[in-house]
């Protein structure tokens, strides 16, 4: 009866994607000229989002992080001036007026912090120059004539712009907030403090499913009329007579609303304790755009303000927010008041938290800071690592900035139901369960994760994501991708929220990178420090940190070259030729789709690295050559055999050397493969990829290339290669190219097969060890190699007639299960284990597992489940379609399925957030046909403003053109070769 169903069994994306960052980047307004008003920039953020942009499949989605430090990310800094088996279940005073490697890993964690907060002032941007003087001056492009909407009571709504008007500025929020936990509601009363920076006779603000019940102006006497325009999340209060610059006023909202059953702003959540009751909660999440589903407030970052929060609570309950809490008081209700201390330091809407819950913690003192970790009861022994790893990242950033964590308290919570991986709010950083629970039987895999996610919560920053480079390149070459800085582009909340992929985070850190290696050693670091001190407590723009890197010794502008980099759509392609000594350099815009003649004019400035065949591997054996212009010339010894461009790829480009070029490369790897580094031979691996889908080189030349592999050992380079590979295998089984599949399964073995089998199947205590044999036995067991499934469906059995004491490594965990799901009686043994099992990190293998069976009525279950919530959580839906999506089984499937229950999964997730990017892409990017092109562009259109208008949907109609084109060039060849 247990059989293996791998005949057209797909590879799961996650085996060959070892992305640690992640959230998942940090520049200031990257957009703008220099004529252009100063725009204050949003902190810094990162969604560690898998850094696979859109595979939110297996550790990735873990890794979906926001690269968030409380208190230590820079632009924070710089802009603080002015079923029921489950254990889970969705559910200061006013002055009135007259009028209204550990090292290295931080280190990269530090580069994508960097990106994170400056790539956010892209777009939330006032319409005016703040400085410490206020606003400098009024918006001069507001239209003579202007035309209003109507708000909702039939009103002409007084403003019409999606950006808040700069004529109001919040100094201070009292937030006084009380939630019901039992019928999953809440009230609140807002009393906002604010300056008036031009003459007005309007307050705008933000407001989303808040229901207004009373609003009053100055000393609450005075009861004022409050308009809503829904479309743009806003309301407003208008005057008879303007209120005067420099005038201080207080503006007071009573409001009622539900707790959100999705993962925004206040929402609520629930669990199973461990004798089977369930415990509710509350807790918030409001980045992108979700702080005004909470409360009323200007809820854009760069309108920064201190808070003051008062929260009622249940006896049985505690309440968590950014700052210590002040003092509790009894009501007459026999309710709980707790108010906490106000912030020490103006911050934007999106860092506000408050949490409601029966967490219990585990604490330390750290260099004055108090650190704790919060978990839901059962899980408390789950809290000490992140404890761990969290007080030695933190001494860490103290030192190496030079400047300490200025909260009293770092708090860190591990929420049951949480969609992103973290969330970096001030004091009060907040986790999915797996991204910062592991049990004490965790792999070191597993550990490792916590601690990128932690690192770049805490730094808002890795060192090992180059494959976050390549995934970040696959979407910038296509035509609908932006540049680094979209402010002009974004137009709608929706817009809004497609700003958070991979273009603006990885890519964002991939520059950063790139910068940082062309520096002198240490002048990167020094920038940085020198930035942070000149800019504490006040407004940055992008030039100031450019500026500051260039202060610090650095011989040419820093900002000629990075405007170059995050002003424009892509990245070049850089073509290598030679005569004798003399190699010629020509650059490109390196784009997939067949109109990319139209941007033959972009240039960038870019520090090509090289080494030679004399001295190729070691740091020092690096140069560097600018190139500017279209072509340029450089001189190498006649005697030097061949060039490798972008040393250790930390240049954002690609390079092609030619047919000749290539040959020479090839045959040193086969030479001597230790002739270039690994990130170097996994950078040729992908180059030699993307010209083939450019159609620059033949799939012949790709195969030539991979013949050095069957000697290759090394975690970079083989995880590329599979990766590749696996794309292609993924393509061709959509297309039920049955024969060529199993030419392909013949070329895998005689390339990596020995390798496969190689592998031991007990505890290995080096990571990268662990790292490298997932990725090849992920592989084997997905392409049914009988020695792999064999292991693996012997250590199976040995944990379910253990009762899951014997335990399997963890890094084999995901292909244990798997190989395991594809037999009928195994899947639901599966499923039990998933629905009793308290490890996080192992419940989501499982859960993946489950989704990659074969059967269509086990596909139909675990989708229809996972919408629904309560035996899989909803948050894991996307997890489950991007991995149904690779099963040949499950791709129509789960294609049907999504448009079906369209409007269902919108409720769950908004419109262009990350989830539902991924659920775009994990559902299209195989189709490879002319009828499956029609059909995803006749479906998106009929969404209107369901979804038709977002970034995604042009993203995966230009893909299925690309897959299209590359079938028709590449599959006589693969007939032939194969």
């Amino acid at each position: 009866a247990d059989t293996f169903h791998f005949t057209r069994a797909s590879l799961p994306r996650n085996m060959i994607e070892n992305t640690m960052f992640e959230e998942e980047p940090d520049v200031v307004d990257l957009a703008l000229e220099p004529d252009e008003v100063v725009y204050e920039p949003r902190s810094s953020r990162l969604l560690v989002r898998g850094l696979g942009e859109n595979d939110l499949d297996d550790e990735e989605e873990d890794y979906e992080s926001s690269a968030r430090l409380l208190g230590m990310s820079f632009m924070n800094r710089s802009s603080t001036h002015n079923s029921s088996s489950s254990p889970y279940n969705r559910q200061a005073p006013p002055r009135l007026c007259s009028c209204p490697s550990a090292r290295m890993l931080v280190v990269g964690v530090f580069i994508l912090v960097l990106v994170a907060s400056m790539a956010m002032a892209l777009y939330f941007l006032p319409g005016c120059t703040f400085t410490k003087a206020g606003c400098g001056k009024a918006n001069s492009s507001i239209p003579m004539e202007p035309s209003y909407p109507n708000s909702t009571n039939g009103e002409l709504f007084p403003w019409n712009e999606l950006r808040l008007p700069a004529s109001v500025r919040p100094v201070n929020y009292d937030l006084s907030l009380t939630p019901n936990l039992t019928s999953m509601t809440f009230t609140g009363r807002t009393v906002i403090n604010m300056t008036i920076l031009h003459d007005t006779k309007r307050i705008v603000l933000h407001s989303s499913e808040l229901i207004i019940t009373k609003a009053t102006f100055q000393d609450k006497s005075v009861e004022v009329k409050v308009l809503e325009y829904k479309p743009w999340q806003q309301i407003a209060v208008s005057f008879l007579e303007d209120l005067k610059v420099g005038q201080v006023c207080v503006l007071t909202l009573d409001y009622a609303a539900n707790l959100s059953h999705t993962y925004d702003g206040f929402y609520n959540s629930s669990y199973n304790d461990k004798t089977g009751a369930k415990r509710v909660l509350a807790a918030t999440q409001f980045e992108p755009q979700a702080a005004r589903k909470a409360f009323p407030c200007f809820d854009e970052p760069a309108f920064k303000a201190t808070f003051l929060v008062r929260i009622t609570r249940e006896p049985g309950y505690i309440t968590l927010s950014n700052m210590p809490q002040a003092k509790t008081t009894t009501l007459p209700s026999g309710l709980l008041e707790d108010e906490f201390e106000q912030t020490a330091v103006n911050m934007s809407t999106y860092l506000v938290a408050f949490i409601v819950a029966n967490f219990t913690s585990i604490t330390r003192n750290v260099s004055n800071t108090l650190v704790s970790v919060y978990s839901v009861p059962e899980k408390k022994e789950h809290t000490h690592y992140a404890l761990d790893t969290a007080s030695t990242l933190l001494h860490f950033y103290n030192t190496f900035f030079h400047i300490d964590y200025p909260l009293r308290k770092l708090d860190l919570v591990a929420i049951p139901d949480f969609l992103a991986g973290a969330m970096e709010n001030w004091g009060l950083i907040t986790f999915r369960e797996t991204s910062l629970l592991v049990g004490n039987q965790s792999s070191p895999l597993d550990k490792q994760l916590i601690a990128n996610v932690v690192a770049h919560e805490l730094a808002h920053q890795d060192n090992v994501f180059l494959g976050v480079r390549f995934k970040a390149m696959a979407k910038d070459s296509l035509n609908s991708s932006h540049p680094v800085s979209v402010s002009s582009q974004v137009t709608t909340p929706e817009q809004v929220s497609e700003m958070f992929d991979s273009v603006t985070y990885e890519k964002g850190a991939s520059l950063l990178l790139m910068l940082k290696t062309t520096l002198p050693d240490g002048q990167f670091r020094k920038g940085i420090i020198k930035y942070l001190d000149n800019y504490r407590g006040s407004n940055t723009v992008t030039e100031d940190l450019w500026n500051s890197l260039t202060q610090v010794g650095v011989q040419e502008s820093v900002s000629d070259m990075m405007r170059t980099w995050t002003l424009q759509n892509g990245f070049p392609l850089v073509t290598v030729s030679r005569k004798g000594g003399h190699v010629t350099l020509t650059q490109e815009p390196f784009l997939l789709s067949a109109d990319n003649a139209t941007h033959t004019s972009n240039l960038w400035h870019i520090p090509v690295t090289y080494v030679n065949d004399n001295c190729s591997s070691a740091p020092s054996c690096r140069q560097i050559f600018t190139l500017r212009n279209k072509t340029a010339t450089l001189n190498v010894s006649d005697s030097v055999k061949w060039l490798k461009l972008n040393y250790m790829n930390t240049g954002f480009y690609i390079v092609h050397y030619g047919d000749e070029g290539w040959a020479t490369l090839i045959d040193a790897l086969k030479t001597d493969i230790n002739t270039l580094t690994p990130h170097d031979r996994a950078s040729l691996i992908h180059n030699i990829f993307a010209l083939s889908r450019l159609g620059r080189v033949s799939f012949r030349q790709v195969l030539n290339l991979l013949d050095y592999t069957t000697n290759e050992t090394e975690t970079a380079p083989l995880t590329e290669a599979l990766s590749q590979l696996s794309s292609v295998y993924r393509l061709l089984d959509k297309r039920q190219e049955q024969r060529l599949l199993a030419r392909m399964k013949v070329y895998i073995w005689g390339h990596f097969g020995q390798l496969m089998d190689s592998q031991d199947w007990g505890e290995e205590e080096s990571v990268s060890r662990q790292e490298l044999r997932s990725v090849l036995l992920e592989m084997a067991c997905s392409l049914g190699r009988q020695n792999c499934t064999d292991q693996a469906t012997a250590l199976y059995d040995q944990w379910t007639n253990s009762n899951q004491t014997k335990q399997i490594p963890g890094d084999l965990q995901q292909v244990v299960f798997s190989t395991a799901a594809q037999a009928d009686l195994r899947w639901l043994s599966l499923m039990e284990a998933y629905s009793s099992t308290t490890y996080d990190s192992e419940k989501r293998k499982i859960l993946q597992a489950l989704a990659s069976t074969q059967d269509p009525r086990s596909i139909v279950w675990i989708l229809s489940t996972g919408l629904e919530g309560g035996i899989i959580q909803t948050q894991e839906l996307p997890l489950v379609i991007s991995t149904v999506s690779d099963g040949f089984a499950g791709h129509l499937l789960v294609w049907d399925f999504v448009k079906e229950n369209w409007d269902r999964i919108i409720e769950k997730f908004p419109v262009g957030s990350y989830p539902i990017q991924s659920i775009i892409k994990s559902t299209t990017s195989q189709f490879s046909t002319q009828t499956h092109l029609e059909e995803v562009q006749g479906f998106f259109s009929s969404l209107k403003e369901r979804g038709s208008q977002m970034r995604s949907v042009q993203e995966s109609l230009e893909t299925i053109r690309l897959n299209q084109l590359w079938m028709d060039r590449n599959l006589p060849t693969l007939r032939i070769w194969l």
